[in-house]
């Protein structure tokens, strides 16, 4: 994402709400993750849909743990397809799921219609007890699994976009860093370096 299209998001996003509502979901995920025993009943695991993996939220996840001192935060990314040599941290499959119980955190990221296998394994989650977050652009089957979900809509045919799917994760992952409502860091001082940010290059262990 360049710096001309970061200019551009943050003048189409003030006043539309959307600066609010990735907050409170930012906020949701967080105390989601604060208020659980952490890896012992399954932590912070992190899906995608089969054809899209959300390693590079993944990624400012992890720097948003470290930054905000709630490790926590920090995913574990489960990925359909795992390839052969994958180092650990990008080696874990769709069976991690099905060890997930109460206390551990699911969030679903899904920029297309989440489908039959995935929807039955975040079922069994949240049978288990974890609790489900979801980011989407409309799945209604998703969103009726999900304790919260953000729905970011497809534009109608012809209509322009009001706002990317990506730039919803960056300042999801934003808001998940901070303390609400009075933290050290709101997003809105934030956004100058969120800019930076997602104009630089993933990091290096994603």
């Amino acid at each position: 994402m360049d710096a001309v299209r970061v200019s551009q998001m943050r003048e189409v996003l003030t006043g539309t709400g959307w600066l609010e509502s990735t907050r409170e979901f930012g906020w949701a995920l967080r105390s989601c993750v604060s208020r659980r025993p952490g890896a012992a009943s399954g932590g912070l695991l992190l899906v995608g849909s089969e054809s899209d993996e959300p390693w590079h939220m993944a990624a400012h996840l992890d720097d948003e743990a470290a930054w905000s001192g709630l490790p926590q935060l920090s995913p574990t990314l489960v990925r359909w397809r795992v390839p052969p040599g994958a180092p650990d941290h990008l080696a874990v499959d769709l069976r991690r799921l099905e060890r997930l119980g109460r206390g551990g955190t699911l969030l679903v990221v899904a920029p297309e219609t989440a489908g039959a296998p995935l929807l039955e394994r975040v079922q069994d989650a949240r049978r288990a007890g974890a609790a489900v977050l979801a980011l989407d652009t409309g799945d209604p089957e998703l969103r009726g699994l999900a304790h919260e979900a953000l729905t970011v809509p497809r534009p109608a045919s012809g209509e322009p976009e009001a706002v990317a799917f990506d730039v919803v994760q960056h300042l999801v992952t934003a808001a998940a860093g901070e303390e609400p409502p009075q933290g050290r860091r709101r997003v809105l001082d934030r956004m100058a370096r969120l800019a930076e940010r997602l104009t630089a290059p993933p990091p290096i262990r994603w």
